[in-house]
């Protein structure tokens, strides 16, 4: 399964969330909202999840091996520093 597209949506500066993500895999399958969060160590990126009862976050989507989340953060971060140096407006493809 190959990262075909990474969109990255910068948010305000304020606050810990610095992006929200859209990547797609072979050009046939999408996920949104894969969030880029400044942590305590540093970023990490947060899959989609929902609110579960009391306060309890439960991943909607997420790899299963942790190569597939490295290569996927990869590519995030990858596009996040493209921005961030002002080299692109929008996320490229990664063909």
């Amino acid at each position: 399964m190959r990262i075909t597209d990474v969109r990255v949506r910068k948010v305000n500066d304020e606050g810990k969330m610095k992006a929200v993500v859209s990547i797609t895999f072979d050009d046939e399958f999408v996920v949104h909202d894969i969030k880029i969060i400044e942590g305590q160590n540093g970023l990490f990126i947060a899959m989609p999840s929902r609110k579960m009862g009391e306060g309890d976050f439960r991943d909607i989507a997420h790899p299963l091996v942790s190569e597939t989340r490295n290569r996927i953060k990869d590519a995030i971060f990858a596009e996040y520093e493209k921005i961030l140096e002002g080299k692109t407006d929008d996320a490229v493809a990664l063909e």
